[in-house]
């Protein structure tokens, strides 16, 4: 597997960012469902600890089930997303390089992730509504 990924990096892009998304979930999940219950005052969660704690007594399959509910799904959302862009970022920069025969400024860079962002929002917005 290592060979198939060093001799093609549009794939070696799409591993990294599906993996480092897979990750960066870890995270963002139990921060969302945190926030969702504070911002809903969800059984008096006007509080951080009063939110986590009514997250943790909500499930009965402890904190996987409260706290990384919806991960599954987010992966499923996030993972196609990152799939697309990254190569396309990283493509651009590439081309752009070579175009002007130097590497791409941090606003160039900037605005080749925007486009790559716009393309895979575009093509993944159905999984997100």
């Amino acid at each position: 597997m290592s060979i198939y990924l060093t001799n093609d990096p549009a794939m070696s892009h799409m591993t990294s960012a599906s993996l480092g998304e897979a990750i960066a979930c870890l995270v963002c999940v139990p921060t969302e469902v945190i926030k969702a219950k504070m911002q809903t005052n969800a059984a008096g969660t006007s509080n951080l600890s009063a939110a986590i704690s009514t997250v943790r007594a909500e499930s009965g399959s402890g904190v996987f089930g409260g706290l990384y509910r919806g991960y599954g799904i987010t992966l499923m959302r996030e993972i196609p997303f990152a799939f697309i862009q990254f190569p396309i970022y990283e493509r651009l920069k590439v081309e752009w390089g070579r175009y002007q025969k130097r590497e791409v400024s941090p606003v160039q860079a900037a605005a080749c992730g925007s486009f790559g962002g716009a393309i895979a929002a575009a093509v993944t917005t159905p999984l997100d509504v």
